[in-house]
């Protein structure tokens, strides 16, 4: 049993949920070397979960890899990916805020599929979950969207937004875990924790 945990996430929204949690990390980032962006590559008619499921898993992956060849005190490791979905249309971050804009206009005024899956490896053994939420948006002008967008709030946000900011102007029901949808669920990783051995 360790008095903590390795993060393999460079998202500060997961550090301050482990935080809320009482949980112990260090942070096990990728290197320069290493392209972490072509694992979240999204291969044909994948479907949404599978692929949420996949991310995670090649994260977790490559994070033990990592931790070995930095020599670092053996330790759980948790990872974690979160995707938008429109039926089985996969919305990851946008490209650039043109990308952001179209995003936002495809899921004005609908209800989208938030996916977030978490993984904990500990020793030989790997744990996962996966929350599904479900997100409303208003119908949004172009100018409420260009608005937004404006703000870079929808860079580096699967789906071009963050539900804890700005973008909660334009939502009108959510319907499963806040967290998840935030990037990492918290009853879900608190019963992956517990079992890895994490004392909460």
């Amino acid at each position: 049993m360790t008095d903590f945990i390795y993060l393999a996430s460079q998202s500060p929204r997961r550090r301050k949920l482990l935080e809320q949690l009482g949980v112990h990390y260090e942070l096990l980032l990728p290197d320069d070397s290493e392209d972490a962006e072509a694992l979240e590559a999204v291969k044909a008619n994948e479907a949404p979960a599978t692929y949420v499921k996949r991310v995670t898993h090649l994260k977790l992956d490559a994070a033990m890899v990592r931790l070995k060849r930095r020599g670092l005190t053996a330790a759980p490791i948790l990872c974690s990916d979160t995707t938008v979905a429109l039926g089985r249309v996969i919305y990851g971050k946008p490209e650039d805020a043109q990308d952001a804009k179209r995003m936002l206009a495809e899921l004005s005024g609908r209800t989208h599929r938030v996916l977030t899956a978490v993984a904990v490896q500990y020793g030989h053994k790997r744990l996962d979950a996966l929350s599904t939420s479900k997100v409303t948006f208003e119908a949004m002008t172009s100018r409420q969207i260009s608005t937004y967008v404006a703000t870079g709030e929808p860079l580096g946000k699967a789906g071009a937004y963050a539900v804890q900011g700005r973008a909660a102007l334009h939502i009108m029901r959510i319907d499963g875990s806040y967290s998840g949808i935030m990037g990492l669920p918290i009853r879900e990783t608190a019963l992956l924790l517990k079992a890895a051995g994490i004392k909460l």
